[in-house]
């Protein structure tokens, strides 16, 4: 039997609803990110209060820019959620961008947006 060069269009529907749950969990976690940065759940006077304390102020903002960069972080992985959308709409899901070999659906059920299977990462990573 020939070896398979891409999944069906069952597998490939089943992957869509995986893709789209870790989507819209993703999105409602960097809108709670956005919204903690912009302090929209909040009604202190934080921002307005004139009492600076050094230690106080440096710990908002090491929190600011720790959630900048989860924040930033999580833009990438929807980017990455939504690319995968499109290779499925392309029939092209799970296939290595290396060997053209298809991806373990093991690695695809647990990272959804992957395009390299674990064999193409670590060789690259050899390099």
């Amino acid at each position: 039997m020939a070896e398979k060069t891409r999944y069906s269009d069952e597998e490939l529907e089943e992957f869509r609803e995986i893709i789209n749950e870790k989507l819209a969990l993703a999105k409602r976690d960097y809108e709670q990110m956005m919204s903690a940065l912009m302090n929209k759940d909040s009604n202190d006077v934080d921002d307005t209060s004139p009492t600076y304390k050094a230690l106080e102020e440096g710990s908002v903002t090491q929190s600011k820019e720790e959630i900048i960069s989860l924040a930033a972080r999580q833009q990438k992985f929807i980017q990455g959620l939504k690319a995968a959308l499109t290779r499925i709409e392309n029939k092209t899901y799970g296939i290595d961008r290396i060997t053209g070999k298809l991806i373990p659906k093991e690695r695809l059920k647990a990272v959804p947006h992957a395009t390299l299977s674990v064999e193409s990462k670590m060789a690259g990573k050899k390099m």
